[in-house]
């Protein structure tokens, strides 16, 4: 089969030829019809991270939408969602014209949504919505600020949020992202400019926050940290801009806050399946919005090289 083919940790993959994967008892095999490339993937192929160095070669990926061709759960043709473990367990991933999967991993779509919109969705839609939902546990009424508006899980956020009731959505994002978060229907966005006293202020115009989903950490969840409502609760998921923030002890113990933590690691599988079914329905429905690229992927090593050197922001989606 043609798939991007990862042959050395750190290089980006190549296109060309690999061995297609075979039928087992227990598996899926799906014949793929778009897969994104998202930050994780680019981790665990770069050979430095806690996953380990990933045994080469190996097809990169792991997510993707397609429709099934052989299994034992599912019949064939059938359209889906699928996670798979590449780079952080041996095997392929989704970058590939075929991947199979283990049957619990693969979750039919009935909503009528593209198949590349599904695939830039995926995870970082599970991610936000479980976030907000179940970790949060976000009430109609309440006020929702999302840090990092103009990514992925910061898109599906706004959406989400609007979705599960937020009355008013305010969104952090950096200049150059505002018009994204805006497009996924923030109410008001704040640029991430200045320094940290300079945030506190801006977001103080349109506080206080019941709930905060924050993808990025670093200044801006200090800043957020410093607006939530009395028992206000700050999910974070992510640290794309800093592994550290600075909370105030009097601020949290002011408001009996909370701070807490989120990984999609820590849900069921069925808790997975009802998330991306439930964020790709209202996606279908345009409640939850997302801007991405859609290439072919023989393009893959270009692409993949522009954003792992920070050169591409938007979700990068593959069309085998």
């Amino acid at each position: 089969m043609r798939a991007a083919v990862l042959h050395t940790p750190g290089q980006p993959p190549s296109y060309g030829e690999h061995p297609a994967p075979a039928s087992s008892p227990g598996a899926t095999v799906v014949r793929v019809s778009a897969a994104p490339v998202v930050p994780l993937d680019l981790m665990c192929a770069s050979g430095e991270s806690y996953f380990g160095v990933p045994a080469t070669p190996y097809v990169p990926g792991g997510q993707g939408v397609g429709v099934v061709e052989s299994s034992e759960s599912l019949g064939a043709g059938t359209r889906v969602w699928f996670l798979a473990t590449a780079g952080m367990q041996p095997g392929d991933g989704s970058l590939a014209e075929w991947c199979a999967v283990p049957d619990a991993d693969v979750v039919p779509i009935e909503a009528g949504v593209p198949d590349e919109m599904a695939a830039a969705l995926g995870l970082s839609g599970v991610a936000a919505w479980m976030a907000l939902s179940w970790r949060a546990r976000l009430q109609s009424g309440e006020r929702a600020l999302v840090l990092g508006g103009g990514g992925a899980v910061g898109q599906v956020g706004i959406g989400a949020a609007r979705v599960l009731g937020a009355s008013t959505v305010v969104s952090v994002a950096r200049p150059a992202s505002v018009p994204r978060a805006s497009a996924a229907g923030a109410d008001v966005v704040v640029p991430l400019e200045g320094d940290v006293n300079a945030l506190t202020s801006a977001l103080a115009e349109h506080a206080p926050f019941d709930v905060v989903l924050d993808p990025v950490f670093g200044d801006a969840s200090t800043a957020a940290s410093r607006n939530l409502a009395a028992f206000g609760r700050l999910v974070n998921l992510g640290g794309s801009s800093s592994d550290l923030a600075t909370y105030s002890s009097s601020a949290l113990r002011s408001r009996t806050a909370s701070l807490l933590g989120y990984t999609n690691n820590a849900i069921t599988p069925e808790q997975r399946r009802e998330a991306i079914t439930a964020v790709l329905t209202h996606a279908a429905a345009g409640r939850i919005r997302m801007q991405y690229d859609v290439h072919p992927l023989a393009e893959v090593e270009q692409v993949w090289s522009r954003f792992a050197g920070g050169e591409s922001s938007t979700r990068n989606v593959f069309v085998p």
